[in-house]
């Protein structure tokens, strides 16, 4: 089969709910990362075979919202588009569409990605079109509650349920996510997001126009002190609203190319895609699922756990890469502190911010600028998704 490169990779920052970001749609949040991630390499958009982008949370009401961007981002109309919805790994298996498509040699170049504008998620009136509306006023269902359908418990206090089980404490997630703001503020000082991060132009009325150039929603005063001091969301155990990312908006788009074609047009390569795995287990494996996905990309890619320079595992929650690590290291307390020293070294999602449709492709990205800071290298970058799912792909730089 082809390989496959990616040349050129671009986001959005990432807004919190209700923040700079909240006007945009899902579409014109997609719009913007798809035009940066062709205006980074000035590629013709009419060279693009085939544009695949995830939306989770807006699926329904963003009807097919990847050709919808075919029109606002300048691809021909003939482009075929594929519009996923696989919860929060949506943007990591487009990528892996986009991929299989190119091995397979059905199509050269493709732009795949996500986005997600939970700003602007509606809320439901389930039945009101036969009932009508009767005393007592309307009853509204809010689609961001999260909850896990299958075994009807919110999906955070499944998570920490789950958390539990593997003996990861309430203090050992505020821990990690204490540690997600503080990376990423150290990562931000460096200059580290500007590879990834285009700036977003804000228009307001009444007013200048303002420059949105960094994420939103990370917080630089916050403290164990005051993680620790916060309640349990929906009765659960462990998780809080500090130890699991905001509701966020943002968009991601990576470019890829078959090998071939990268180096017949001239393009330097960021990073070589070397397998792609997915797994599923049961409603509420979540968050060790990411270990396994990890497991299976390596075993596909023919390399070991000790090979890997760098990880990204979505902290969809703070108890994520704690249980997938702690999996991974197979209970070996050495092995999984140094996996968890070289996992999410600029920050996650609790940090970042998790536009579900988009996260999966920006993992990517941070990972693929971060083994060219280190001049090279093996790394794996891996997100749990809705009711016991996970994506992982294993990258190489150099």
């Amino acid at each position: 089969m082809k390989e496959v490169v990616v040349v050129s990779a671009a986001r959005t920052p990432f807004g919190k709910f209700g923040g700079q970001l909240r006007d945009y749609s899902a579409v014109d949040l997609g719009t913007m990362a798809v035009k940066a991630v062709m205006k980074k390499v000035d590629i013709d958009p009419k060279e693009v075979d085939e544009l695949i982008m995830g939306v989770a949370v807006l699926a329904g009401t963003a009807s097919v919202a990847s050709r919808q961007i075919l029109f606002t981002t300048g691809l021909p109309p003939q482009t075929s588009s594929l519009t996923i919805d696989r919860a929060c790994c949506s943007s990591t298996t487009s990528v892996a569409i986009a991929m299989r498509n190119i091995q397979a040699g059905e199509t050269n170049i493709a732009i795949a990605g996500g986005m997600e504008a939970m700003s602007q998620a509606p809320l439901v009136a389930r039945g009101i079109r036969w009932q009508g509306v009767r005393l007592g006023g309307l009853m509204l269902e809010e689609p961001l509650f999260m909850r896990n359908p299958i075994v009807d418990i919110p999906i955070a206090v499944g998570v920490g349920e789950v958390a539990l089980e593997h003996g990861i404490s309430r203090e050992d997630q505020d821990l990690w996510a204490l540690g997600s703001h503080e990376k990423f503020f150290k990562a931000l000082e460096a200059g580290k997001f500007k590879d990834e991060i285009t700036p977003v132009e804000i228009q307001q009325k009444n007013s200048p126009s303002v420059i949105m150039a960094s994420d939103e929603s990370p917080r630089k005063n916050t403290s164990l002190e005051k993680l620790s001091k916060l309640t349990p969301v929906y009765g659960g155990k462990t998780v809080t609203a500090g130890n699991a990312p905001g509701l966020n908006d943002g968009a991601t788009a990576l470019l890829l190319m078959s090998r071939e074609t990268q180096e017949k047009m001239g393009f330097k390569p960021l990073a070589k895609i070397v397998s792609y795995a997915n797994m599923a287990g049961d409603p509420l494996a979540s968050p060790y699922m990411p270990a396994q996905s990890i497991a299976k990309a390596l075993k596909r890619a023919a390399v070991g756990l000790n090979d890997l320079k760098r990880i990204e595992i979505n902290e969809a929650f703070a108890a994520v890469p704690l249980v997938s690590t702690k999996m991974l290291g197979d209970g070996d307390v050495a092995i999984t502190e140094k996996l968890r020293s070289i996992t999410n070294v600029n920050g996650g999602a609790v940090a970042i911010g998790h536009p579900t449709g988009a996260s999966g492709a920006r993992l990517i990205m941070t990972l693929i600028y971060e083994l060219r800071r280190l001049g090279g290298g093996l790394g794996a970058a891996a997100i749990c998704g809705g009711y016991g799912q996970s994506d992982a792909l294993v990258i190489k730089v150099g």
